[in-house]
């Protein structure tokens, strides 16, 4: 099976497994995801074909919906007989994208994890930030804004992920720090108008609030 085969049969079955997942996080995410990294791959160094692999399954498995491992990534590949080291690469950028897990210094890296990472943290600004942000929030029963609630910076791992917060919280606690997260050069030129955008929609909504 070539490489073009295999993205493909990756497509139909993501788009299977996905529809379990709350619009936030469903395929339509996991496609803009593949697009930004196929935009960013171009102008990096990386293994083409790892890279458009990670960017399908980076959320196949995410602590905010599942709380335990499986192993249907590695059960997939299997199936079409892709080679374990690449299975084991793509498993630990799954393990390692996540906004939680670059609060560890000590994890997993690679060229291609940063570009995969890189692409999901564009979808994690501009407008569609905001929707999927709103969407999320609503998801966990998080409340939109409240101002006895207050912002929570430079966060642990587990304090991120257990920390009580709202929508436009979230904007300040992980949101707008994205920006000075970035590994690639071809992030960085596309991030910089949508964090601009952000902070723009802020200034507007706490001046409605007021």
């Amino acid at each position: 099976m070539n490489e073009l085969e295999v993205i493909e049969k990756s497509k139909d079955f993501l788009k299977e497994y996905f529809k379990k997942y709350w619009p936030s996080h469903d395929f339509w995410h996991i496609m803009r995801v593949y697009n930004n990294a196929i935009k960013i791959r171009e102008q990096e160094e990386c293994d083409t074909f790892i890279v458009k692999l990670w960017a399908l399954f980076h959320d196949v498995w995410d602590w905010k919906y599942e709380d335990w491992w499986n192993n249907i990534i590695k059960d997939f590949l299997d199936s079409l007989k892709i080679e374990n080291d690449i299975i084991s690469h793509v498993i630990n950028i799954v393990e390692n994208i996540s906004y939680s897990s670059s609060l560890d210094w000590d994890n997993f890296t690679s060229r291609e994890l940063f570009i995969v990472r890189d692409a999901d943290r564009l979808d994690a600004l501009w407008a569609i930030w905001i929707a999927r942000c709103m969407c999320y929030s609503w998801e966990k029963w998080r409340e939109i804004y409240n101002p006895n609630i207050e912002v929570k910076l430079n966060m642990t791992k587990d304090e991120y992920k257990n920390h009580k917060s709202t929508a436009i919280n979230h904007f300040y606690e992980k949101l707008l720090n994205l920006k000075w997260l970035m590994h690639t050069k071809t992030w960085l030129l596309m991030a910089e108008e949508r964090h601009n955008f952000m902070n723009l929609y802020l200034e507007h909504f706490l001046d409605e609030i007021k």
